[in-house]
């Protein structure tokens, strides 16, 4: 026989050696080929990695007395048993778990609901006007956010109220208001986010097969038909994704719009874990008992998105991984 065998024992060791070369060789022509892209993503990896890999390392401050000068003294859970045993923890948890839930059960769907809407609309011009008018709010901060809904809803010449005294009903300061505040929160967030958040769900319709629309039709479905038993199960394993990762934000409630739609008045009712951790280590200067809060927060954050996996892994057959 002339040649070499390439199945023989002698011939693969020479054949593997070079795999991993030209692998790595056609990856990084890959990454230079895509270099203008891979710029563009930097700064992200690099605030993730800054913000949120790198403190990981800091938690063990939590079983630390924090010292600036000198080594700091490991005292186990004390940090936590102290958190444990303050009132004002367990109203901040309250809080936050109130209006986490308010906006996960209100919110949740409606981003979807606007993916579909878009869908239907058919004039290109009008679709993209739209699209952009719903777009917009996300890209505002929510100290603009904040300072449109104060001017809107103030009790002196808000829009919100001027409407109302049309009606006959007395001005309500909404913002002030024990019981409105929350609503307001839940509500700026749906007009900040709703749009910015059917983006995923609006790619996810536009990928579907457009044939079972076709098959759909010649079965005499009509637009609500399609929706119901085309669109909405193909949105399935996305809506589980995205209800999987929301579960896992749970305890944030949302620092930035709380922090700006905070007072006086109402600061005990929408005091959450994110601004309490705030207030108690950047000013108040108790950095360990801060970080024990934080990390309470982290844990249970990571329990609700492992639970929120399995369960809809056993039910719709879809999870994160």
């Amino acid at each position: 026989m002339t040649g070499l065998d390439h199945s023989s024992p002698a011939a693969i060791p020479a054949v593997r050696g070079n795999v991993p070369k030209v692998a790595r060789q056609s990856g990084l022509r890959r990454v230079w080929r895509w270099r203008g892209y891979y710029l563009m993503l930097l700064p992200g990896l690099l605030y993730f990695v800054v913000f949120h890999y790198l403190p990981i390392w800091q938690a063990k401050l939590a079983f630390q007395d924090y010292r600036i000068i000198g080594p700091s003294l490991w005292v186990g859970l004390k940090h936590f048993r102290a958190l444990f045993e303050s009132p004002v923890f367990y109203q901040v948890l309250w809080n936050t778990v109130l209006i986490s839930a308010m906006k996960l059960v209100i919110l949740f769907p409606v981003p979807v609901i606007v993916a579909l809407l878009v869908n239907e609309v058919q004039g290109p011009r009008y679709r993209r006007f739209v699209q952009s008018a719903i777009y917009l709010p996300h890209f505002l901060s929510w100290i603009v956010i904040a300072g449109v809904f104060i001017a809107v809803l103030s009790p002196t010449d808000g829009t919100v109220n001027d409407i109302l005294g049309l009606f006959g009903f007395a001005p309500v300061s909404f913002m002030t208001s024990e019981g409105s505040i929350l609503w307001v929160l839940v509500f700026s967030e749906m007009w900040r986010s709703a749009g910015w958040d059917s983006l995923l769900f609006l790619a996810a319709v536009m990928a579907i097969d457009p044939q079972l629309y076709d098959a759909a039709t010649i079965d005499g479905a009509g637009r609500w038909r399609k929706i119901w038993n085309v669109t909405l199960p193909a949105l399935v394993p996305t809506m589980a994704t995205v209800f999987i990762l929301n579960l896992g934000a749970f305890m944030s409630a949302g620092f930035d719009q709380v922090f700006n739609f905070s007072n006086d008045a109402i600061r005990d009712r929408i005091d959450i874990l994110d601004t309490y951790v705030y207030r108690m280590g950047l000013v108040g200067g108790e950095y360990a008992y801060a970080t024990a809060a934080g990390v309470f927060k982290a844990v249970i954050g990571m329990a609700m998105i492992l639970a929120a996996h399995f369960v809809a892994k056993r039910v719709t057959g879809k999870g994160v991984w």
